[in-house]
């Protein structure tokens, strides 16, 4: 730490000195006890400002120092402030580069949700596509002649056709479509109503023997058939188609006897009272 003198003080003691000097060379004017007195008292004047000087000295000094650490903590918060300037820009950095990634991330995160959503959409389409497929093929429930049961919608749809080709009235068409039918669908819920329309197909072109076996099965295999009073009166036709009265007249008392509440009964009944 260095020292100085201030430049007031130093004249202050210079004055002093010359005139301690000049009251010497004085003093010897003077007697002994005078000249005595004086260079005391002039002694204690120099010591006093001595102590002066020595006190101004330290309070300098002290000032000195305290300038000293004012500059040290100038100094010092100025490098804080530096290092606080470079955690900030670091921070600034920091956040920017988080900001970068956030917007990249939030563009992959929309891309993502875009492509979810056409996943989704074609997702639908396939379910759909499938629901509509499987449809298809999901039975069906039908009511038929007096009859409930289940079925494909491809066995209905085949059912549907041969009939309609029956309705056209070109019935060795409707032979073929009813006979494929139930060698398809052999079991079939349709096959009891097949074999009545096959059967009736059948009497149409005059195979009359053809006709009576399919209605028979018909009779067998669906004797609650609410057309089954009638293939028993298509079975009497046939008998008199081929000069069989006795086994036309069989036919129709069977029929009455069997389902006399018919409306096939009630014409059996007229028929065998001709007959007689």
């Amino acid at each position: 730490m260095s020292s100085f003198v201030s430049p007031s003080i130093f004249k202050l003691t210079l004055v002093m000195a010359l005139s301690s000097l000049s009251f010497v060379a004085n003093a010897a004017l003077f007697g002994d006890d005078e000249a005595r007195r004086a260079i005391l008292d002039l002694r204690q004047r120099l010591e006093a400002t001595q102590k002066n000087l020595e006190a101004t000295q330290q309070k300098l000094e002290a000032t000195q120092q305290k300038l000293e650490t004012a500059q040290q903590s100038v100094k010092s918060q100025s490098d804080e402030n530096v290092s606080i300037r470079r955690a900030m820009l670091d921070l600034q950095n920091q956040i920017d580069t988080l900001k970068s990634t956030q917007a990249g991330m939030r563009g992959s995160f929309e891309q993502f949700l875009k492509e979810l959503s056409e996943v989704q959409l074609k997702q639908k389409d396939v379910l759909q596509t499938v629901d509509s497929r499987l449809s298809k093929f999901e039975p069906i429930n039908v009511v038929l002649d007096g009859l409930e049961f289940q079925a494909d919608p491809a066995e209905k749809k085949q059912f549907d056709a041969a009939l309609a080709v029956f309705r056209t009235g070109d019935f060795a068409a409707a032979q073929n479509s009813l006979l494929s039918f139930l060698l398809k669908y052999p079991t079939s819920g349709y096959a009891s109503s097949s074999l009545f329309w096959l059967g009736n197909a059948q009497y149409a072109t005059k195979d009359y023997k053809e006709s009576i076996a399919n209605f028979r099965k018909l009779l067998t295999i669906a004797p609650e058939h609410s057309r089954a009073a009638e293939a028993m009166l298509a079975i009497s036709n046939c008998w008199v188609e081929l000069k069989d009265l006795k086994a036309a007249k069989k036919a129709m008392e069977d029929l009455v006897k069997r389902y006399p509440a018919s409306e096939a009964a009630q014409t059996a009944k007229q028929r065998l009272s001709r007959l007689k």
